[in-house]
């Protein structure tokens, strides 16, 4: 009698320890998940640059979430089932029938408390700490179950290929910048990120993503010089511009042969005017002879190669053509930079023109010229900018038709009246929030 009640005691404490140890590795394991998933690739990134050995490992384990995932998850299994599992039996053994609902009560809540909320909350908290911690056991536990993790996931990508779900390998790169976005935006909901800030940062990522098209100054709107015109008109025509450089032009201003600078301008004539005098430095002007080649870019190019071409070359200033050639319009690497920093003027420049301010009716009054992403920055708004560039473009393209002055339209949640038109360009419009 005293023999069994020996072994009874014995087997409880012994299956009560393994349970406490299965129980310690399924918090290790839960809150491992948690701290690598939820730790910032940047931080640690900065953490490895400074020395953290741990963060370096866990930026490596990272690489591929899917092995990592698969791996914990099914450790994390396999001690969650042992652990209850034995519970059950000791349980049994001590409480008969009644002890397996007894079993999944306890466990259940020792499992919720001890190996997911409270590991999971910490890991949550301080997650780049906690991952660079973990990191060197984890990558141990994801080389040592790698053959198991394969044969389920390939397991798992069958399954969901029946299912038409296809797994792309490399989403994880490509979310990166939805990811930093949607960090901002949130940012910027909580007042922890100032709008300017999220603007700039989003401008600079957005380069990748849009073309020259979308930001050139139009062809209508390009000042340029006629290469026939008395050197003492180019010259005025020069001094009253506010542009540095301006394209010549021979004929037709399709066929540009040149651009001409300022100060190339400048002092060409006026080393001419000081060597011959300026009757005859003015007859024998030739504005070709300080106007350089001219510069064409593809309208398909993308913002970031542009701006890697201009910096490369040395060059601000592109004249902007389509796939015939024709002349569209011209980009400067101001127009470039204007996109991550803002409006940039100075005392030449034209008067800014005026912020956007409602009315008592929560009407903007704004030039149809204006593009849909500048007047989302300036508003908040999120106009759509895949069909057209400007605000009168998209009502065009909307209505399916050039409106006329006093027509209204409601689409994407805004009621869209325009307010005066030029030819068949919708100059003014009223917008206003339904």
């Amino acid at each position: 009698m005293e023999t069994s009640s020996t072994a009874l005691d014995s087997a409880f404490w012994i299956t009560g320890g393994a349970i406490l140890l299965l129980l310690v590795l399924s918090a290790f394991f839960s809150g491992s998940e948690t701290a690598l998933t939820a730790s910032s690739r940047g931080k640690l990134r900065s953490m490895a640059d400074k020395g953290s050995r741990g963060a370096e490992t866990a930026l490596k384990v990272t690489e591929d979430n899917e092995r990592l995932i698969g791996s914990v998850l099914l450790g994390n299994n396999l001690v969650n089932i042992l652990a209850a599992s034995l519970a059950t039996s000791m349980f049994t053994r001590i409480f008969g029938d009644s002890g397996v609902a007894l079993a999944t009560l306890v466990m259940t809540l020792l499992v919720l408390i001890f190996a997911e909320v409270l590991p999971k909350t910490y890991a949550i908290l301080y997650s780049e700490s906690a991952a660079s911690a973990v990191a060197p056991l984890i990558s141990v536990i994801v080389r040592v179950l790698a053959p198991f993790v394969g044969a389920v996931r390939l397991l798992v990508r069958g399954v969901l290929m029946l299912f038409g779900v296809k797994v792309d390998p490399d989403h994880q790169i490509l979310a990166v910048r939805e990811e930093i976005a949607g960090a901002l935006h949130l940012g910027h909901s909580e007042g922890v990120v100032e709008k300017e800030d999220r603007d700039r940062i989003l401008g600079a990522l957005d380069l990748g993503d849009r073309t020259v098209e979308e930001i050139m100054l139009h062809r209508s709107n390009i000042e340029m010089v006629d290469v026939d015109k008395a050197p003492l008109e180019i010259l005025q025509q020069c001094l009253d511009s506010p542009h540095t450089r301006l394209p010549v032009y021979r004929n037709e201003q399709e066929n540009i042969i040149g651009v001409v600078h300022a100060k190339d301008l400048l002092r060409s004539m006026h080393g001419m005017v000081t060597a011959e005098g300026e009757t005859d430095a003015l007859s024998r002007f030739r504005i070709t002879d300080v106007a350089t080649p001219p510069y064409f870019v593809p309208e398909t190019t993308t913002l970031d190669d542009q701006m890697r071409q201009f910096l490369r070359m040395r060059t601000h200033f592109a004249l902007v053509v389509d796939e015939y050639g024709s002349l569209q319009g011209l980009i400067t690497l101001e127009d470039i930079l204007e996109e991550i920093v803002g409006e940039i003027t100075d005392e030449f420049d034209p008067d800014a023109e005026p912020e956007l301010i409602p009315d008592s009716h929560g009407n903007y009054v704004v030039d149809g010229a204006m593009t849909i992403r500048d007047l989302n920055r300036a508003t908040d708004w999120t106009l759509p900018d895949e069909e057209a560039n400007t605000v009168a473009g998209l009502v065009i393209h909307e209505a399916q038709m050039i409106p006329t002055v006093g027509q209204v339209f409601s689409f994407h949640g805004f009621r869209f009246e325009v307010m005066s038109r030029d030819g068949n360009r919708v100059t003014q419009l009223k917008i206003r929030p339904l």
